[in-house]
């Protein structure tokens, strides 16, 4: 193993070493394997790359290019093109879920759970530290600065995570730097030769001392023995001395009292969300707690937290002011005693292992009765935990009112206060234009806000068409509320929150509540509630009545009676159809006559009539998208086909009969130009001799530089022998540089007595034999001569019979070519490359000729030509500012003496 490929090694351990310190941050842990194996393909992404001698920044920047595809590929395929090449679409996918997973770190306590925000904070965070660390460790050879960002990566996994396992990690992460350091120190090392112990061992037969270097077998080398033994203390002293040193208080900045809340303090509401489909998908339904209640048949949901702010990448709670738990709550906003109600108690047992900071209960609570340290947040009604407190083994009792408005007086609902309309029916500036046009489309006639509330619960449960499904992937911002209209398939999540989002277009106060619908009921009389019983709601805001619950989730929940259909015409107060009533159909969609009210709302029917309403119809910039991504794919495409295109070109033009003069390089004898390059206009350069600077031009005159006196070429007098010119500059591995024959060969070869052309058609020819071997693995080397580059490739390809035949063909000819007064001629030199190379490919696999077609490796001569130039471009800017440069310059200091 080369010492390279062993740093890149070590710093791949060293990341992974590290990045376990992050394990007791979220569960489960299966997120880790993901790490291992991106992590692992980034690395050897960034082997292969510096195979490649390319220049340090060309290498990092392939390195971010493929972290970049490694992440699309697995955090965004379905917005990617061809799965992993990363559109506009891609890149907001992965914004989006970086800004969600941020939010789910802030308000969800550890250990959290995996949700597709945090899974990818905790990846990508592994992966983009794993690639500073190859860069600067490897790339760039400074191992010991890669302890940086090693160090950041465990400072974050240490200062979140609590317990008395840290010493672990620790240990961990700097065995894992310690190895990359001892790596990099060995690497240093055999730079200087072959490194010697300082004691000789004795071989088992003749007992004579010999000594062991650093590549044999035998005991390790003195000096890794030595910082092997160092590394050990070092870790002994950091593990023990803070054992010895007298401890220090938590002072100002320490945690008082487990991280509560302190009195009067702003909190941020836990989101439940982040956990709600897992506990949906959860293979057993474990029960999270019980209760009994007075509150009738049917049971009573119960809310956990409410999501009033949506930003337009996630719904999430508001920063509230806490208090502490009054004796009686307050009387719930908006509620008058016109509206029907009657309390209820609910006494419930939360089981241990279900540890919630907020309190489940019915909603409105007028007073709660619980043991522990809670305090009451006034806006949203809810219990919260304070200095840690959980619902862990907790047992409450809860009065609450059951609240029965009718129909006339949802409908005849008063404008709400200004305040409460502004800040519940705020949306974002990047909410799709479909949403509101589908909520105006769908409630199209209803006179009111509760006609336009029972239409949209109604396209929702029965007649839009739409699926209950728990598989559909998380999430609750813009994009994936008009993937939902489009798809119409989800979990109460998407149907919450896009009948929520919805509801505020049309101007209706709306928000979202979390928590748990009512559960199974046992023989007993009390109430069971399980994982799978999780849920989310729409509440929407009526003047009079308060904030109500609707239902839009199909065969999840119950719908309230006020929500089953409209108010009936006239002025007087009708009671709300019974629950056995069916709801009343949308009057721009129905389903199927014989479909019942149970098959509509768990999504059995199809829908009818005039067809599915409110999708998006418009792609919203989709068609768009979709035209960028495929313009995209064909550019990379076609920038990828580039080498391969390239290759396939050069190697015809130096194979065919009249790419031979390549390089304009024509001779005369007696006034014919050999080689197919003869002047137009029949003209031949003065005295027979040879043209200097390349081809003879138009109109017989010799183009770029003039026929000296006597037929001697003009800047570029015939080298030594006759059959060379001199300054021609030497490719590697025998092959004279493009447009340069030979070890004294000038740009644009002159040979004379009628050679240029077999001369130049034999020097592409091995140019083209050089390459190809390079491109199936064999690259040149510029001390090798043709004979020992010839007889390197057939030794190395294993050449046998034919083809290496032709491989010595091709040599002599190429000596003829170069160091022969009088060459002779080879006219069969390019069947003699074309032989070989057939012998090349077949002894080559599968993917050796794949990668010799798609990527050959020759193809880097452009890049070097490219440096060349761009190098002599910036040699003549800065020699052709240097006069003007030194007209400006300061002169030297006048003498005083003077």
């Amino acid at each position: 193993m080369s010492g390279r490929a062993r740093m890149a090694l070590c710093a791949t351990l060293a990341t992974l070493l590290t990045s376990l310190s992050l394990l007791p941050l979220a569960a489960p842990m299966g997120w880790f394997g993901e790490a291992v194996l991106l992590v692992v393909a980034q690395a050897a992404l960034g082997a292969a790359v510096r195979r490649a001698p390319l220049p340090r920044p060309l290498t990092v920047l392939a390195q971010c290019v493929g972290t970049l595809l490694l992440l699309t590929l697995f955090f965004a395929p379905e917005q990617a093109v061809l799965l992993f090449l990363p559109g506009p679409q891609a890149v907001a996918r992965l914004v989006q879920l970086a800004s969600q997973g941020a939010n789910d770190v802030g308000q969800y306590a550890i250990p959290a759970p995996v949700t597709a925000g945090i899974r990818l904070l905790l990846v990508g965070g592994v992966l983009l530290v794993a690639l500073v660390v190859d860069v600067v460790a490897v790339t760039y050879t400074s191992a010991a600065v890669a302890g940086l960002p090693l160090l950041a990566l465990f400072s974050i996994a240490s200062g979140l995570a609590t317990g008395g396992d840290r010493w672990l990690w620790f240990v961990l992460a700097a065995l894992g730097y310690l190895v990359l350091l001892l790596a990099e120190g060995r690497d240093r090392l055999s730079r200087w030769g072959r490194v010697f112990s300082g004691t000789p061992r004795r071989t088992a037969f003749s007992g004579a001392p010999v000594a062991q270097d650093g590549g044999g077998d035998g005991p390790p080398l003195a000096a890794a023995r030595t910082g092997r033994r160092i590394a050990v203390l070092v870790l002994g002293i950091a593990l023990l001395a803070p054992v010895a040193l007298p401890a220090m208080g938590a002072g100002l900045l320490g945690p008082a009292g487990g991280g509560g809340l302190g009195r009067g303090d702003t909190i941020t509401a836990v989101n439940p969300l982040v956990s709600l489909q897992n506990s949906l998908n959860q293979p057993d339904d474990r029960e999270v707690l019980s209760y009994r209640t007075n509150a009738g048949a049917g049971g009573v949901y119960l809310r956990i937290v409410t999501l009033d702010q949506f930003d337009g990448t996630a719904w999430r709670a508001s920063q509230r002011k806490v208090t502490d738990l009054p004796t009686a709550l307050p009387a719930p906003a908006g509620l008058t005693a016109a509206v029907r109600s009657k309390p209820f108690s609910t006494s419930v047992a939360a089981a241990h292992g279900y540890a919630q900071n907020y309190l489940p209960m019915p909603y409105p609570a007028t007073r709660v009765q619980v043991n522990g340290s809670w305090r009451y947040e006034p806006e949203g009604r809810t219990v919260v935990g304070d200095s840690g407190q959980t619902t862990s083994g907790t047992t409450y009792q809860v009065q609450s009112l059951q609240v029965d408005p009718t129909a006339r007086q949802l409908a005849d609902a008063p404008a709400p206060p200004a305040a409460l309309e502004k800040e519940y029916t705020r949306v974002p500036a990047s909410l799709p234009p479909v949403v509101k046009a589908t909520a105006e489309q769908v409630t199209r006639g209803a006179p009111d806000a509760y006609d336009q509330a029972v239409k949209l619960q109604n396209w929702f449960t029965t007649t839009g068409g739409f699926t209950y499904d728990t598989q559909v992937a998380e999430g609750s911002g813009t994009e994936a509320i008009t993937q939902f209209l489009r798809d119409k398939r989800g979990f109460c999540v998407h149907f919450a929150f896009t009948m929520a989002a919805m509801a505020r277009t049309l101007g209706i106060p709306a928000r979202v509540d979390v928590g748990f619908v009512p559960g199974t009921q046992q023989p007993d009389g009390s109430w069971t509630v399980g994982l799978k019983d999780a849920h989310a709601w729409p509440e929407l805001y009526f003047q009079g009545v308060g904030w109500t619950r609707f239902e839009p989730t199909p065969s999840r929940g119950s719908a309230p009676d006020y929500a089953r259909g409209p108010a009936a015409p006239g002025g007087t107060d009708q009671p709300a159809p019974s629950a056995s009533a069916p709801a009343a159909p949308a009057d721009t969609a129905s389903a199927a006559p014989h479909c019942g009210s149970a098959d509509r709302r768990t999504g059995g029917c199809s829908a009818g009539g005039d067809g599915p309403i409110g999708g998006p119809t418009t792609g919203g910039g989709t068609d768009t998208g979709l035209l960028a991504g495929a313009a995209a794919l064909l550019a990379l495409l076609a920038l990828a086909c580039v080498p391969m295109l390239w290759r396939v070109r050069l190697r015809a033009t130096r194979l065919s009969a009249g790419g031979a003069a390549s390089g304009g390089a024509v001779a005369f004898d007696g006034g014919v130009a050999s080689g197919g390059g003869t002047a137009s206009g029949g003209g031949t350069a003065s005295g027979g001799g040879a043209v200097a600077g390349g081809a003879v031009g138009a109109g017989g005159g010799p183009a770029d530089g003039a026929v000296g006196s006597g037929g001697v070429p003009v800047d570029g007098a015939v080298g030594s022998g006759g059959g060379a010119v001199a300054g021609g500059a030497v490719g590697s591995g025998g092959v004279p540089a493009d447009g340069a024959v030979g070890g004294a060969g000038v740009a644009g070869a002159v040979f004379v007595d009628g050679t240029a052309a077999d001369g130049e058609r034999t020097m592409n020819a091995w140019r083209e034999l050089v390459d190809s071997a390079w491109d199936y693995g064999l690259p040149p080397e510029a001390s090798q001569t043709p004979r020992s580059a010839a007889d390197r490739l057939v030794a190395r390809a294993r050449l046998t019979a034919e083809p290496a035949a032709a491989v010595l063909r091709v040599r002599d000819a190429v000596e003829q070519a170069l160091y022969a007064r009088y060459p002779l001629p080879a006219p069969a030199v390019a069947d003699d490359v074309r032989l070989v190379l057939r012998a090349l490919a077949e002894r080559a696999n599968g993917p050796a000729r794949l990668r010799a077609l798609l990527a050959p490796r020759s193809a880097l001569r452009v890049l070097w030509r490219w440096q060349t130039r761009w190098s002599a471009a910036r040699v003549a800017v800065a020699n052709a500012l240097t006069p003007l440069t030194a007209r400006f310059a300061p002169g030297p200091p006048a003498d005083p003496g003077a």
